[in-house]
């Protein structure tokens, strides 16, 4: 998949050998799929070679550049929405520096300038509900009459599979924020992830047997699913490592911030200043006090135990 960081660094062959795109453009914020459903359209539309698919799609995140009081909070990083749609088999993917500038473009001009004069489109594919330009004023009708004009075909995504896209996104929030991720991922079609850099923490664990990898997250907009004890696996150095997580305030030890803490089963390797990736699969319990820490260390043995269990029954 090649990769373009700005509409204007667009550009698949020169001259005659030019070739035409079909395109579908939005956040496609986690890729789920009701998403993939639309992206296949996409790639099956190019498949005899003729054209070349292409996902317009924009960070920052248009409402956190539009809405300054906005706390929305996104289900993947940029670095996994580009895998997950390099998977798919997309062609070409343009992450475009969206800024208030872009957003007073007329509709007029975005097609003009961008779909057609930049993107040299055959065929876009869009939402029936999609509005555009500035202050969103034009609707698919207008893009359908500017398709007529410019020469170029507009797919219309029904109804259904627009809303299916959007109960699926609030599905895999809502189940996130309620600590059910086997249920996101369900809905997901693959496990949820967090990924960033390896830290030092106060190092409690390691006193009472269980020393954790302190995650410190790259992004502060990234979906932090509910306070608790989770099942977790990664992968690190090229092997697979179980364990469990803790996301919290680790109210036994007075914690006053909260934290993400895996403990690895039979790992015992430095990864202070490692970036890694850890899959949850699983929920196990909602974090709790104890009244002393020989209590939470019982409790941790029992949450290990009933992690081990899922991954032999797996």
């Amino acid at each position: 998949m090649k990769i373009f960081h700005s509409i204007n660094d667009f550009h698949i062959g020169s001259g005659e050998n030019i070739k035409k795109t079909i395109l579908t453009l939005g956040t496609f914020d986690g890729v789920h799929f009701g998403h993939k459903k639309i992206l296949e359209k996409l790639t099956q539309s190019t498949e005899n070679d003729k054209y070349e698919s292409l996902v317009l799609t924009f960070f920052p995140h248009p409402r956190m550049v539009l809405q300054e009081d906005s706390d929305i909070k996104l289900l993947n990083t940029l670095e996994e929405k580009i895998a997950l749609l390099d998977k798919i088999g997309i062609q070409n993917l343009v992450i475009h520096p969206f800024d208030e500038n872009f957003s007073r473009l007329t509709a007029e001009e975005f097609v003009k300038n961008i779909l057609v004069d930049q993107f040299h489109i055959h065929k876009i594919i869009i939402g029936h509900d999609h509005r555009f330009g500035r202050n969103r004023t034009a609707n698919i009708k207008d893009l359908i009459a500017f398709g007529k004009e410019y020469d170029f075909e507009v797919e219309e995504i029904s109804a259904q599979e627009i809303n299916e896209v959007s109960v699926s996104s609030t599905k895999i929030r809502q189940a996130l924020d309620d600590g059910n991720v086997a249920l996101a991922n369900k809905y997901l079609g693959y496990d949820y992830s967090l990924t960033g850099i390896v830290t030092k923490g106060k190092q409690l664990g390691r006193t009472i047997g269980f020393p954790t990898a302190n995650l410190k997250l790259e992004e502060n907009f990234k979906l932090i699913p509910k306070n608790g004890v989770y099942i977790v696996k990664s992968t690190i150095n090229s092997r697979i490592v179980l364990g469990m997580m803790n996301i919290g305030f680790n109210p036994t030890v007075e914690g006053n911030k909260q934290t993400i803490e895996i403990n690895f089963f039979d790992f015992d390797e430095n990864l202070y200043g490692q970036k890694i990736t850890v899959s949850i699969l699983e929920r196990i319990r909602s974090e709790q006090k104890f009244d002393s820490i020989a209590l939470l260390s019982a409790q941790l043995q029992k949450d290990k135990k009933t992690a081990l269990a899922y991954f032999e029954n797996q």
